[in-house]
């Protein structure tokens, strides 16, 4: 596909599993590999956007009936998508490339299966092509306006991208984007047992998830919490109108945050709304264009939670984007909320909000907590560069030096 140079580039690149689950294992096998593709998407971007870069990372089996519900391979996959994104931030900064900043890349994590397997051993078309766990066949017949899609030239690498093109070139139309190998990675296996599931207990079918926060300057930490909370929902799987699945996600009012740092240089409630849907989009809805049309109603009730943003993205799946103006937003007001994801900076929120319910006589909430994305692994010469990448106060602070320069 030839670059329309006002536009931003896009691509994307197949990752084959990694030889175990450790951060270690992760960053001695990939880095060399984004850290190539960084810069060729750079190189071929135009510094008024940022690149995209879809990253589908194959984990064989994790569409199995063994693995459903989802919530049973949480801890692994939100592991390894925590390595994935710590990884990125460390390779940005070791490359001077701005994360989701013109002239800079946007990432963005999936997780492949090579097939899709349903209990019910017949394949669902809608259940399949709702990220952020997708088959092959999803991913290839999407039509997303890739320039190129990567692969690392190694036997793990060409077998994947074998798989993917053999799909892709039936559907694929004459402006495609076509397949190109980066050399020079190193050879590897996975282990095998890279994602466990959790037997321990009776994992519960979950479809209305919620998480909560503020979102100014969408960053990678952000991008991390949104697709656990996506990794947690259970997708319809049945053509019945009755259903669908639901995210909501709470969205602190502006007027909560008159005292964060720098704030006059926050996003809006809209801004940071928008940063929000248009991610969850990106690594959710999978359907070609000329099936996807996404329906957006904007609602002002009186009363707690009354204001908020509805997103039927397909059928199947709505978004809903809330206005909250206290620490539980519609946790305590929605009853068919059934489960919530935090961080470990944020875990009393979830045991709080299971507190509230229990007064109400409610179900209590399942609880799942994301690893946080901490800087032990750079130099302490580049804290600040990597905190950058992973805060939001420190993207403002960045963004009050740069008005301060620009005005001296």
């Amino acid at each position: 596909m030839a670059l329309d140079r006002t536009s931003a580039a896009s691509a994307l690149l197949l990752l084959p599993p990694p030889p175990t689950a450790a951060f270690e294992q992760c960053r001695y096998v990939y880095e060399s590999l984004l850290s190539t593709v960084f810069n060729k998407l750079v190189a071929h971007n135009t510094i008024n956007h940022a690149a995209v870069l879809d990253i589908a990372l194959f984990l064989p089996g994790i569409q199995s009936h063994t693995c459903q519900p989802r919530a049973k391979l949480f801890t692994s996959l939100q592991c390894l998508l925590a390595n994935l994104y710590r990884l990125i931030g460390i390779i940005s900064v070791e490359n001077s490339i701005e994360l989701d900043a013109p002239g800079g890349v946007n990432t963005r994590v999936i997780l492949l299966d090579l097939d899709t397997i349903h209990p019910s051993g017949k394949n669902s078309p809608s259940a399949s092509q709702m990220g952020p766990i997708l088959d092959l066949q999803t991913l290839a017949t999407s039509a997303r306006p890739w320039d190129r899609i990567y692969y690392p030239d190694n036997q793990v690498g060409q077998n994947l991208a074998t798989a993917f093109s053999s799909i892709y070139s039936q559907f694929m139309n004459p402006n495609a984007g076509t397949l190109h190998s980066i050399s020079g990675v190193s050879n590897w296996t996975s282990s095998g047992s890279i994602v466990v599931s959790d037997d321990s207990g009776d994992s519960q079918i979950h479809r209305s998830v919620i998480v909560g926060g503020t979102f100014d300057h969408f960053h990678i930490g952000h991008k991390l919490l949104l697709t656990a909370m996506a990794l947690v929902l259970d997708p319809v799987r049945d053509a019945n109108p009755g259903k669908e699945a639901l995210l909501t996600i709470g969205v602190t009012g502006d007027e909560l945050l008159v005292n964060k740092k720098y704030a006059e240089f926050l996003e809006s409630w809209d801004e940071r709304c928008e940063g929000v849907a248009s991610f969850l989009r990106a690594i959710m809805d999978f359907y070609p264009p000329d099936k996807s049309a996404t329906r957006t109603e904007r609602v002002i009730r009186p009363g707690p939670n009354g204001k908020y943003i509805l997103m039927k993205v397909r059928p199947e799946l709505t978004l809903k984007l809330v206005q909250i103006s206290d620490p539980f937003g519609p946790t305590i007001t929605e009853e068919d909320i059934s489960a919530i994801v935090v961080s470990q900076e944020t875990r009393s929120g979830g045991a709080a909000v299971n507190d509230k319910r229990a007064e109400k006589g409610w179900q209590r909430l399942d609880v799942f907590e994301i690893d946080v994305l901490h800087s032990k692994d750079v130099p302490s010469s580049d804290f600040d560069n990597f905190a950058s990448k992973i805060s939001s106060t420190d993207i403002r602070r960045q963004r009050m030096e740069q008005a301060k320069n620009e005005s001296s």
